[in-house]
């Protein structure tokens, strides 16, 4: 079942409504294509699209006709469809036209389409008024942003099943059970006096703790997920001259960072984008950790260990450990974060081991390859840990993590109220939250954030 299109209270006084607004966006790209795809939606569609072609043609029926500008030049000689509203991906009446993928056919046209009054689109528009005309609930708007940016196998079957409407059909199972909870809870209420049966108390407060186990069962997984859509960042960690940068250039095939004998060489943390076993993650290449009186490699050095701070794997590299007495390998620094997977890694095996490897540690020779296979195999378990359960979980952002938290606390809250007008109250605040998950409830203020980072044209 499809969403009621949400009220036009996001238009502004004064102003053109952007709904009453046609715009048009090349969705096929701004690269260089053979046949480009211009995309239009908006109430006037039907009549730019005749002004263009010269005549509106049958819907849903790929025509090929001759564009024509203001003055009756010949623009191209394009397949043209006409897809008149609801039923399309906005919700309105649109239309596309497959043109010749030239620069100047395409300016052409957009000059054309400006003329006859449409307006290049916004970045994510079209799926922003989907959501807006309810032919896309909150989540799955926002995994079509998701399938889009996929990279891997992994986020592209997440993206999917968060395309299905998994999601929104949880969270509206969800505040189904809440609202009857709540109209039972309303019974009490207004029924004080009654004799009411004392299992009808005691099954409302089951239902609460089951629910309430539900969503905490989800919300364990909610980490895993984002890690699944984000990728994981591993951070390459390490005293100066240990062969961090030189790492990163090996796994990456190209030189991405500088490589020099002089200590202190990389100030800044430089990130280099991966796929390794299906599996995106970031390699963060850091400052050598060491106290230094230098404000710049401090302030280096500083960042580097935030970062490794941050990282979900954290790749300890040491050269010569028995020469400065480390405990572990490349831990040089007051240690790593809990909840983080640490992977020692003994550097320049090519030269030679002056001390036994450490239980787990890895021997590597970026400049040879010894040892890179084990590395990559080490890397690719610890990301399977760290993700497991997350491709099948739904909570795939924080924005749904924090609805889904703040619907757990106030459901405990109503479990623990002494009072029905109080757990009457939780229950509302509940239902409130899982519906912002979807869209259907207060997200006003979140619209844009979530619609600007969807690229043109969808």
């Amino acid at each position: 079942m499809r969403r009621k299109p949400i009220p036009p209270l996001w238009r502004e006084p004064g102003r053109v409504a952007e709904a009453d607004e046609t715009i048009f966006a090349l969705a096929s790209g701004a690269v260089r294509v053979p046949v480009a795809v211009m995309r239009i939606s908006g109430p006037a569609s039907g009549a730019i699209l005749a002004r263009l072609a010269g005549a509106v043609p049958p819907p849903r029926r790929a025509s090929l006709r001759t564009l024509r500008g203001a003055e009756g030049e010949v623009l191209d000689r394009a397949l043209v469809l006409w897809l008149p509203g609801p039923g399309t991906y906005t919700g309105e009446d649109s239309a596309e036209l497959h043109l010749h993928g030239g620069a100047a056919v395409i300016e052409a046209v957009a000059e054309a389409l400006v003329a006859c009054g449409a307006r290049p689109a916004a970045p994510g528009e079209f799926t922003k008024r989907a959501f807006l005309n309810g032919r896309l609930d909150l989540t799955e708007a926002e995994a079509v942003a998701d399938l889009i940016e996929a990279e891997t196998p992994a986020q592209r079957r997440q993206a999917l099943r968060q395309m299905s409407g998994e999601l929104a059909a949880l969270c509206a199972g969800w505040r189904e059970r809440l609202r009857r909870l709540l109209a039972h809870q309303e019974a009490l209420i207004d029924f004080p006096d009654e004799d009411l049966p004392p299992e009808v108390e005691a099954g409302l407060s089951a239902e609460m703790a089951e629910l309430a186990e539900a969503l905490a069962r989800h919300l364990g997984t909610a980490r895993q997920a984002e890690r699944v859509r984000e990728g994981l960042v591993v951070a390459v960690s390490g005293p100066p001259n240990v062969g961090k940068s030189t790492l990163i250039n090996r796994l990456a095939g190209r030189e991405v960072a500088i490589v020099s004998p002089i200590a202190g060489t990389t100030r800044d943390v430089l990130e280099v984008r991966l796929v390794l076993g299906g599996m995106l993650m970031t390699f963060l290449d850091t400052a050598g950790l060491r106290e230094s009186e230098g404000p710049i490699e401090r302030e280096g050095v500083q960042r580097a260990r935030a970062r490794i701070g941050e990282a979900d794997i954290v790749l300890a590299l040491d050269d010569q450990p028995s020469e400065r007495g480390d405990d572990r390998p490349g831990d040089t620094a007051e240690g790593f974060p809990s909840g983080q997977e640490m992977i020692p890694v003994r550097t320049k095996a090519d030269l030679g081991l002056t001390a036994p490897l450490a239980p787990g540690e890895i021997a590597i020779s970026a400049v040879s390859g010894e040892g890179l296979e084990a590395l990559n195999a080490a890397l690719v378990a610890a990301a399977k840990r760290l993700t497991a359960g997350g491709e099948g979980a739904l909570l795939t952002r924080a924005r749904h993590r924090a609805a889904f938290a703040e619907a757990l606390a106030a459901l405990r809250r109503a479990e623990a109220a002494p009072w029905p007008e109080l757990r009457a109250e939780e229950l509302r605040a509940a239902n409130r939250a899982l519906g912002r998950v979807t869209g259907e409830i207060g997200v006003e203020d979140i619209l844009d954030a979530i619609f600007r980072d969807f690229c043109i044209g969808k």
